[in-house]
């Protein structure tokens, strides 16, 4: 792990069968932000939790954010973080 980069946690419930959803946002994720980031870490979790944080602060979650968010929107919070002069190219918000 490299500690001057970011890390990102990605909380999901086992119960509701989530690791695919968590696994494939990892992917993007680590994808999208190879050079930027430190870690992206995968957290068994319960009670319907879905949450993706940067180093402790949360970025999404389903429950306080009234449902699952969509990717492009996640990348946005994540590179808002971590990366603010980076254009994510299509799936950049429209200014």
């Amino acid at each position: 792990m490299n500690a001057a980069k970011p890390r990102i946690e990605i909380e999901f419930c086992m119960q509701c069968r989530w690791l695919l959803r968590a696994g494939w946002t990892a992917q993007e994720l680590l994808t999208t932000f190879a050079d930027e980031l430190g870690e992206v870490a995968l957290r068994p979790g319960s009670g319907g939790v879905f949450r993706v944080s940067v180093d402790g602060d949360t970025v999404h979650d389903r429950k306080r954010d009234g449902g699952f968010i969509e990717l492009p929107e996640l990348k946005q919070r994540i590179r808002d973080r971590i990366a603010p002069e980076r254009d994510l190219g299509h799936s950049d918000r429209k200014s």
